[in-house]
């Protein structure tokens, strides 16, 4: 028990009986309850009353080293007189911190020979104060700085104190280890500076004055048999990037030099490639043991921490198909800029998913290069914090601040942080205060906006000189010896780059993994064989309405379940919920694993899907999924509601998506609008990443979509939008219109050739339309059709109708009351890839129609209006597209249902 604890118990039982304390204590409890003035009077304290006061004084001290001593921990490489953090204390005005004086405590310096208690994991304790301050000013205002007494359990607190405090937070390495970091930096600052020599002017965003971030990334790497870690996952920032390709994943340097001699195709992995900064990398890391770890660093777009969900969902992903869902075998690392950490918002959405049951990863390891600066903006104009790491104080996990100049503090941290990781599976903040050498990029000049601050890093030798002259003292490498290992580096690089130049390197592997072999990248038209048997369809669906034995389920979801059962036995026809059931759990029964994710998604926004029941009259949350009960050794079916967030939500789906092309992987929105909160991860990663990149993913959203007098911010997912991003056949569009169609589309999603992201249009109101049916004889004999085409007689057809989504069945009713036969209506089911076959065969099947109408519910700007009108231009000019639909607005949908109701009617009947 700390002192603190047995304090507060004492305390506890004194103040319910006075006598079940000894009297040393007594007299110290009766003396602290007096009023300050009655106190005051008293007669002076004498022996073990005295004792134990001044015990008391010096724990409450020992607390506040541990409460806050990072605030005077010398973390600042660029700090002056060894006061590294005299900017941050002094920066924010008017607040008073606690000094940890011996007069802020009320301690004597006469006491300072006095033994007292350091607590059970200090050494030396008891001990002279002398010696107990100086042993807590080494563990907690040394290079490394800790911020652990917000988190609320006491067993992590205690857990922090011992492995801090039996150590005094001293790194203990031996000479091999040190020969490593010191090579990690010797090597580094050769790389960055040749790259600086040979490729004047171009931006590579590089490491100088953080470079220990690579000694201690290497030793995360090399602790993989230590701690059981077979794979990595790591997302970080432009900054240092290529030093980590090189150094951390073996990119050869002659890869490297391809980067910048740009001697790859335009496009090297098939599409427009990207900025060497951006660009991701996988490789087998050889560890000591012989064996080797998996480290897989995630390609990144330029909007800081957009990154963050994508490495945590593709993390979650392996431990979930590799391991076991284990999560110690998986460890994912995020490397974080100070201005982005504390300014980008997704790092918060992030943090909050750590801890949930759907997204947990056991943890991640956060890694802060703190350069003290943003682009050209101040710490003090860019945050309302002291540090930038406050925003983590959130959760419940330690915060290591630790100074970029000492190598050695920064590995023990890293060591320290990953023993947390696997003791807590919980995450980890390592902030390395550091500088950054030049400005933003190579081609900034920094001193127009921070002179001094420049003139101080000017001056400051690299962390590489520094380590140097330590290792030089203590025989680990001589002066002589650097140099000639810096030296032999830099002429490796240039046979390298005369290499490179020689026998240029044209592809550089964008493999995903085996799983992926075998998976092609053209996109294909053919249809896709996605028919189930009727029998196994039948089995699925009364499965999944058995209510279990003594299981209470709400009377509403009964009589759902009743007339569904009924439909599917007694009329063999299918809903859209029940189709979406069956599409899953065949799936399922074929060994495929499905995951479906979103806000409210396990019963459906709409109360339309109820994929768990919950027992009403437990007293304790019971719960039921029927799909989880097909049969045995079927897949893994996973289900989660979300937070309230689309952009980390989103992008953890992304990356979960990019590890196995065999498991369908669902997102849905809440609304289709609210996907735009998501726009960053759709525009960089699931329209652009095959190009860019060469990463494949098979995600599908499912966006509620359709004019229903709900408003602007409930009617479209925007439609436009997705049609504007797609080219090359990056992308799949759809907006089916029955249960069989999507029953289709989700199976077609995990068997056809090749894996492209899913854009789904989902209905609401047609959830429920009688309408909205299908048979099972669809299912169990259909496919997918990308164009639905109208059951009447050609020659009759005047007017044809080309459409989209639920104006369907509004279209539809409207020519069943007024008797007209001379319009066909056609669904455009699959917008992008455009079905030119498909929808050739209708333009021609109608070629004695008078006019061809695309007709829309969205506005004009918006919809497919201005995409179908482009297509008909190249591939039907003879086709002369008319537009019927609502004008151009700024706003997607009027807030007035009356208004939307004469909008509607209007367009209807113009159509027809």
């Amino acid at each position: 028990m700390d002192n603190l604890s047995y304090i507060e118990r004492l305390w506890t039982e004194w103040e319910r009986e006075p006598s079940a304390v000894v009297p040393a204590w007594d007299a110290y409890f009766r003396r602290a309850a007096m009023p300050d003035g009655v106190r005051a009077q008293a007669e002076p304290r004498t022996g073990k009353s005295d004792m134990a006061y001044r015990q008391s004084r010096v724990d409450s001290m020992l607390w506040a080293y541990r409460d806050i001593g990072y605030l005077y921990a010398r973390l600042n490489p660029l700090g002056e007189d060894g006061k590294p953090n005299h900017d941050y204390l002094r920066r924010k005005d008017g607040v008073a911190y606690e000094e940890l004086t011996l007069g802020e405590f009320g301690i004597s310096p006469s006491d300072l020979d006095t033994v007292f208690s350091a607590g059970r994991f200090m050494k030396p304790s008891p001990a002279p104060l002398r010696d107990i301050v100086a042993a807590f000013r080494e563990t907690y205002c040394g290079s490394i700085g800790v911020e652990f007494l917000h988190i609320q359990d006491k067993n992590v607190r205690r857990w922090l104190i011992e492995k801090m405090e039996s150590t005094h937070n001293r790194p203990t390495l031996d000479a091999g280890q040190k020969r490593i970091i010191l090579e990690d930096l010797l090597r580094t600052e050769a790389l960055e500076r040749t790259l600086h020599q040979f490729y004047v002017g171009q931006k590579r965003f590089s490491l100088e004055g953080s470079e220990a971030i690579i000694p201690g990334l290497h030793f995360l790497v090399d602790s993989a048999p230590r701690y059981g870690i077979q794979d990595f996952v790591i997302g970080t920032t432009h900054r240092g990037r290529l030093s980590i390709l090189n150094t951390i994943l073996h990119m050869t340097p002659e890869e490297l030099f391809s980067t910048f001699e740009e001697h790859f195709a335009p496009g090297m992995y098939g599409g427009a490639g990207d900025v060497k900064y951006h660009i991701g990398y996988e490789t087998d890391h050889v560890l000591d043991d012989g064996g080797t770890a998996h480290i897989s660093m995630c390609a990144n777009a330029s909007h800081l921490e957009s990154v963050d969900a994508v490495v945590l969902g593709k993390a979650r992903a392996l431990q979930d198909r590799k391991h076991g869902s284990e999560p110690r075998r998986v460890l994912p690392i995020l490397l974080h800029g100070d201005a982005a950490f504390c300014g980008q918002g997704v790092v918060a959405e992030v943090l909050n998913l750590s801890r949930l049951k759907g997204y947990t990863t056991g943890g991640t390891i956060h890694i802060i290069i703190n350069n003290q600066i943003g682009f050209t903006t101040a710490a003090r104009d860019a945050r309302s914090s002291l540090f930038p790491t406050d925003v983590a104080k959130a959760l419940p996990v330690p915060i290591f601040h630790v100074n970029g100049d000492d190598p050695e503090a920064l590995v023990y941290v890293c060591d320290l942080a990953l023993q947390f990781r696997q003791e807590f599976l919980s995450d980890c903040i390592v902030d390395v205060f550091c500088y950054r050498k030049h400005g933003h990029n190579e081609t900034d000049e920094p001193s127009f906006t921070q002179p001094y601050m420049y003139r101080l890093i000017k001056d400051h030798p690299g962390v590489g000189a520094i380590y140097g002259r330590y290792c030089a003292e203590t025989g680990v490498a001589s002066e002589q010896e650097q140099a000639s290992i810096a030296q032999a580096y830099v002429e490796s690089l240039k046979e390298a780059l005369q290499h490179e130049r020689a026998e240029p390197v044209t592809i550089i592997s964008s493999d995903q993994g085996p799983e992926w072999h075998g998976i092609e990248r053209q996109y294909s038209h053919e249809q896709v064989d996605t028919q189930v048997a009727e029998s196994m369809l039948r089995s699925i669906g009364k499965s999944i309405m058995e209510v279990p034995e003594g299981f209470a389920v709400h009377r509403t979801l009964a009589r759902i379940l009743s007339r569904t059962k009924k439909a599917l036995e007694e009329e063999s026809l299918v809903d859209w919920s029940l189709a979406e059931a069956l599409a899953f759990g065949s799936l399922l029964l074929e060994g495929i694993p499905v995951r479906l994710t979103g806000e409210d998604s396990v019963r459906g926004t709409f109360s339309q899907r109820h994929m768990t029941w919950w027992d009403v009259e437990s007293e304790q949350p019971s719960r039921h999924t029927p799909l989880k009960t097909l049969a045995a050794g079927h897949a893994k079916l996973a289900l989660f509601d979300s937070p309230l967030s689309e952009y980390s939500v989103l992008g953890f789906e992304y990356g979960y998506s990019l590890v196995n092309p065999n498991a369908l992987v669902v997102w849905e929105a809440q609304f289709g609008d609210f996907a735009n909160g998501a726009q960053v991860i759709i525009d960089n990663y699931i329209a652009s990443a095959e190009s860019k990149w060469g990463r494949s993913s098979g995600l599908v959203l499912l966006l509620p979509h359709g004019s229903e007098g709900q408003g602007p911010d409930h009617s479209s997912a925007h439609l436009e939008r997705f049609l504007q991003l797609a080219a090359g056949d990056n992308i799949q569009v759809c907006n089916v219109t029955t249960p069989a169609q999507y029953f289709h589309v989700l199976r077609r999603q995990v068997k056809m050739s090749c894996r492209k992201p899913l854009i789904l249009m989902t209905p609401k109101s047609l959830l429920r339309h009688p309408k909205v049916i299908s048979s099972v004889s669809e299912l169990s004999e259909g496919g997918f059709q990308e164009v639905l085409d109208d059951s009447c007689e050609p020659e009759q057809i005047k007017r044809v109708l080309l459409c989209s989504g639920k104006v369907y069945y509004d279209l539809l009713a409207r020519r069943q009351e007024t008797g007209r036969a001379d319009s066909a209506i056609i669904r455009a089911e699959m917008l992008y890839p455009f079905p030119e076959r498909t929808m050739r065969g209708c333009i021609e099947k109608y070629a004695k129609a008078d006019v061809v109408i695309w007709v829309q519910e969205e506005q004009k700007n918006c919809g497919a209006w201005a995409y179908m009108r482009e297509r008909f231009s190249s591939h039907f000019p003879q086709v002369d597209l008319e537009y019927i639909g609502r004008d151009e607005s700024a706003s997607s949908a009027t807030g007035l249902f009356r208004q939307f109701q004469a909008e509607q009617k209007k367009l209807i009947e113009d159509a027809l």
